[in-house]
């Protein structure tokens, strides 16, 4: 594992949101759903999650993840990702995302 120094981890932002809509993304290879997040003051963004493993789509709206909001938009099976929802991986149980433990503003600040 490649070390980074503590200027390269504040260089990241981690933000909150809400997740307003997920729907399935037809076009990617594996499993996805396209998620549109409110951001608060960042404003809605969107991004392509491999997550179908443990969600169904009408549970995530509502739900409040973090995601790396400063990442360059990449273009991922037909979607603009704007946002990199971040989650726990296992080979067991897959992709499951990280949540606050309690509800705080949108856009704020994870660090």
């Amino acid at each position: 594992m490649e070390e980074i120094n503590f200027e390269d981890f504040l260089r990241i932002q981690i933000r909150t949101g809400t997740i307003l809509e997920a729907t399935l993304n037809t076009k990617a290879r594996n499993p996805a759903y396209i998620l549109k997040i409110d951001f608060g003051p960042l404003g809605i963004k969107t991004s392509s999650a491999q997550i179908t493993k443990n969600y169904l789509s009408g549970n995530l709206t509502g739900m409040q993840i973090s995601a790396v909001v400063n990442f360059p938009v990449k273009r991922v099976a037909g979607v603009n990702s704007e946002v990199l929802v971040l989650g726990a991986y296992s080979e067991e149980k897959g992709v499951v995302l990280l949540e606050p433990t309690d509800s705080v503003e949108d856009g704020s600040l994870v660090g």
